[in-house]
């Protein structure tokens, strides 16, 4: 309307023809011809009212309805339905092959008066319009941090082999002075991914209150509009720092933009200079980059005084949190289920827990050097970490009272345990353990004979040992046979002693011939025609 007042100011005012005010104000004559007939149709003159610019427009130009106006454009006063646009969009998305004309039919059959064909997709499409339009994000200090993995990967080739591995860039930016940290890992796995955020919290010199990630599986576990569920161990790594984990939602980047405008810099600036350099360590490619990542930050903005380390030592630096006094130690976290016998197992090693939970799952916190196990965030057992396939790590608390029990005999106890019973229950668990190459292969087998004293009574079972130590039978089974027969109830047979032979035989020696040495010589033959030498 600015251009509107000169127009008739040097109309009115002036006393210029149309020709010189076109010329003067850039318009076409019929322009100015036009804005003149309005505003006299309008009974306005020279000086005009003291109004606004708008009340002004709506004097001089007939309302015109914008494309999402709810009014009819030929300025009549009548009242229309104005459709549910969210629920026309979404009956849009929902099914294949529906149109507009059809909705609209369906609308003209609800509201006989309502708008035509082709003000309805007017109007659709400016509201489709006002759902498009971008937020500009005001970004406090010190309160975001922006991460993401650029693109381009960097080729590290093996001196020695001539292999070549791509290496991942991680990029890091603080949300108001967009002050970026860059560096290069072996995979975008877990472990690294949190390594590379520990490193950037520390060139950050502090932490930011919130981390802003895209949905990779090192972060979110399950994205979701409204819940995502986070990686336990990010979550973990956000605790230690007091930071929250408000990852962007899918296909969503403007989430994301600072990452994604830092990675965009990275790959001109940092990449794109590193090109044509080849590189045979990831360390030497780290330090190519923070040289280079130096004069990014402190390169000048275009289009405002000051550069990204400028702003970060106004803004983002004095607002940061101060880092924790330890560094947070990378954790993986496992689901586990407790066998039968109170173990689970974390990479083909078995760490007791408490009894009590078995067959129940379990969360497994697992470190370099430690397996935590955690029943409802409440820890119930700890192990050093032992890389032994196959072995077990046994807690004597997490064992039944029976296996305390068992597990704690010793050959001292058990001897005494069966001389309470008697002497020979004594010499023969003495005779079972002489008989073994290590006492406590033993001990299962003695604990068996014992508790068959309180089914047949100690009496039977000592007399059972009794008859077993005789015979020379020093076995489980040999005890049990014995009292499910009830021999301990007979008389022992002593074995007859052996008759004297008084047969005589010239093939039988007799007990002579082992008791009575004889010396008796016999002469080496000789040979007289063999004159061979013994070495021949």
């Amino acid at each position: 309307m600015r251009k509107v007042r000169e127009v008739l100011r040097l109309l009115w005012d002036a006393r210029r023809s149309a020709r010189e005010v076109a010329a003067s104000c850039a318009l076409a004559r019929s322009t100015v011809q036009e804005y003149e007939r309005r505003a006299r149709a309008a009974g306005l003159s020279w000086p005009l009212p003291d109004v606004d610019d708008a009340t002004l427009e709506a004097r001089l130009f007939s309302s015109p309805s914008s494309p999402f106006s709810t009014s009819p454009s030929d300025g009549s006063s009548i009242e229309r339905f104005v459709p549910d646009w969210d629920a026309v969009d979404r009956e849009l998305r929902r099914k294949k092959g529906m149109t507009r004309f059809l909705l609209w039919q369906e609308y003209r059959e609800a509201h006989a008066g309502g708008y035509s064909y082709t003000r309805y997709c007017e109007l659709f499409h400016g509201w489709r319009e006002l759902q498009g339009v971008t937020m500009r994000l005001t970004h406090v200090a010190g309160e975001r941090m922006f991460v993401d993995y650029a693109g381009p990967t960097v080729s590290i080739v093996d001196e020695f082999t001539g292999e070549i591995r791509e290496a991942q860039v991680f990029v890091a930016v603080l949300g108001a002075s967009s002050y970026a940290f860059v560096e290069a890992s072996w995979t975008q796995s877990l472990p690294d991914w949190i390594a590379s955020h520990v490193r950037a919290l520390a060139y950050f010199g502090g932490c930011p209150a919130v981390v802003t990630s895209d949905n990779l599986k090192a972060g979110v576990t399950t994205p979701h509009l409204y819940e995502p569920d986070i990686n336990p161990s990010y979550l973990e790594f956000a605790r230690h720092y007091r930071m929250a984990v408000i990852p962007a939602r899918s296909r969503r980047p403007r989430d994301n933009a600072k990452a994604e405008s830092g990675v965009q810099v990275v790959e001109r600036w940092i990449l794109a200079r590193l090109r044509n350099r080849t590189f045979f360590t990831l360390v030497g490619l780290n330090d190519a980059m923070r040289e280079l990542l130096v004069e990014l930050n402190e390169r000048p903005f275009q289009k405002r005084p000051g550069s990204r380390r400028s702003l970060y030592l106004e803004l983002d630096r004095p607002a940061l949190q101060p880092l924790p006094r330890e560094r947070f130690v990378f954790a993986n976290w496992k689901r586990v289920r407790v066998h039968i016998d109170y173990h689970v197992t974390i990479e083909r090693h078995h760490y007791s827990v408490p009894y009590q939970l078995v067959k129940q799952e379990l969360d497994a916190r697992i470190t370099i050097t430690t397996v935590e196990i955690l029943h409802k965030g409440k820890r119930v057992a700890s192990h050093a970490r032992s890389h032994r396939q196959g072995g077990h790590t046994t807690v004597r608390e997490h064992m039944p009272p029976a296996h305390q029990a068992h597990a704690g005999m010793t050959e001292e106890q058990l001897l005494a345990r069966a001389g309470r019973v008697g002497p020979a229950a004594a010499t023969f668990v003495s005779g079972v353990i002489a008989a073994r190459a290590h006492p406590q292969q033993a001990f299962r087998s003695c604990l068996g004979v014992m508790r068959l004293g309180k089914t047949y009574g100690p009496d039977r079972l000592e007399a059972a040992c009794a008859r077993a130590v005789t015979l020379g039978s020093y076995s489980y089974t040999s005890i049990d046979a014995i009292l499910k027969k009830g021999l301990d109830q007979r008389p022992l047979e002593r074995p007859a002693a052996a008759s004297t032979l008084k047969t005589r035989h010239e093939n039988i020696r007799g007990g002579d011939y082992y008791t009575t040495a004889t010396a008796t010589t016999t002469p080496t033959p000789t040979h007289a025609d063999d004159d061979r030498s013994p070495t021949c």
